[in-house]
């Protein structure tokens, strides 16, 4: 869509502003800012070329206008397009420096901080099992009849299973396990073909075999249990009661935080976008999300992405303050990632 440069600005007035004052913005409010060199006739000539175009709206009662969702998106593509110059640099940032070296610890922390900085929900997924790889694996005789295995990926994950034998274990079986264990398996993916057929390996004595047997169940569980994960922080943020009468569809939008199937649905989607994924409003394919806007961005290794970080809230959102932050967060997660994960 093409617009002048001066309705461009104009725009963007108007976008601010109503982020900032939840309010209709007048012609003439926008006239009497000190970077407005144009008139009230002049202001108000060019709110009504934007409302023709599906960029502004006009309230029953009120003589301002408020951007549409199609206003918001030329606003978010024009701040894009201009690159870091005009987002803002967090007021607070996600650290994780001081994060034990547990994945979902960092996953945790980071959508509590995002959610507090930009004060809306914040949603991160965690890495897929299946990019994880197997970095240790511990096998401990507890008693003469109890025996521990626990299995520990390169992405920070742990896994234990305890087993119960009828008979006393010999403890020369239990440290060849761990050591024939950790030799096998130490840097194959988990989840893998190989990994199985390892644990069953022909060549093995009998005796071998039926006490790898016992100890499999920690490794298919591991990839049952330790799947995309989503972190959510922030519901609280985003139904408060200012913000209430703005989310026209909060049944829905319930059932979806409730299912959590179309938000881990999107946020996968946004692994393919090179730069930030962002919906606004009824841009959402999802119905229950149509009176939201989402931004998101992935966070990885060098070679292959992981998961988003992602906020979600009102159409009315501080955009320049939410893509500057969320984008924060998936470098700040990126650079975690790639310290935990073998590459």
């Amino acid at each position: 869509m093409e617009i002048s440069s001066r309705q461009s600005f104009i725009l963007r007035k108007v976008v601010e502003a109503h982020v900032e004052r939840d309010q209709p913005v007048a012609s003439k409010w926008i006239a009497e800012l000190h970077d407005v060199p144009w008139g009230p006739s002049t202001v108000r000539a060019e709110l009504a070329r934007l409302e023709e175009v599906g960029l502004l709206e006009h309230p029953h009662t009120s003589a301002g206008r408020i951007p549409t969702d199609r206003g918001y998106r030329f606003f978010v593509d024009e701040l894009l397009t201009e690159g870091q110059g005009r987002l803002p640099v967090p007021r607070q940032k996600v650290q994780l420096s001081a994060m034990r070296r547990e994945v979902d610890e960092a996953m945790q922390a980071t959508t509590e901080q995002l959610s507090q900085v930009t004060n809306l929900l914040a949603l991160v997924t965690a890495p897929p099992i299946e990019t994880a790889t197997v970095h240790r694996v511990e096998v401990l005789q507890l008693q003469p009849q109890v025996a521990m295995v626990v299995v520990i990926t390169s992405t920070g994950g742990v896994t234990k299973r305890v087993i119960s034998y009828e008979e006393p274990v010999d403890p020369g079986l239990v440290a060849w396990a761990a050591s024939y264990l950790n030799e096998a398996l130490g840097g194959m993916d988990v989840g893998s073909r190989m990994l199985l057929a390892k644990l069953s390996e022909p060549a093995l004595a009998a005796t071998e075999r039926d006490f790898l047997a016992t100890l499999s169940p920690a490794f298919t569980e591991l990839e049952q249990t330790a799947g995309s994960n989503l972190f959510m922080d922030g519901a609280a943020r985003l139904l408060s009661e200012h913000r209430f009468q703005e989310l026209s569809q909060i049944a829905g939008l319930m059932e979806v935080l409730e299912h959590r199937r179309a938000l881990l649905g999107v946020l996968r989607a946004s692994l393919t976008e090179p730069s930030v994924y962002l919906r606004i409003g009824h841009e959402n394919p999802t119905p229950e999300l149509q009176s939201l806007s989402i931004v998101a961005a992935n966070y990885g290794l060098a070679r292959r992405n992981l998961g988003a970080v992602s906020v979600i809230g009102p159409v009315r959102m501080d955009y320049p303050g939410a893509i500057g932050a969320v984008r924060e967060a998936a470098r700040e997660l990126s650079r975690f990632v790639a310290e935990v994960y073998d590459e």
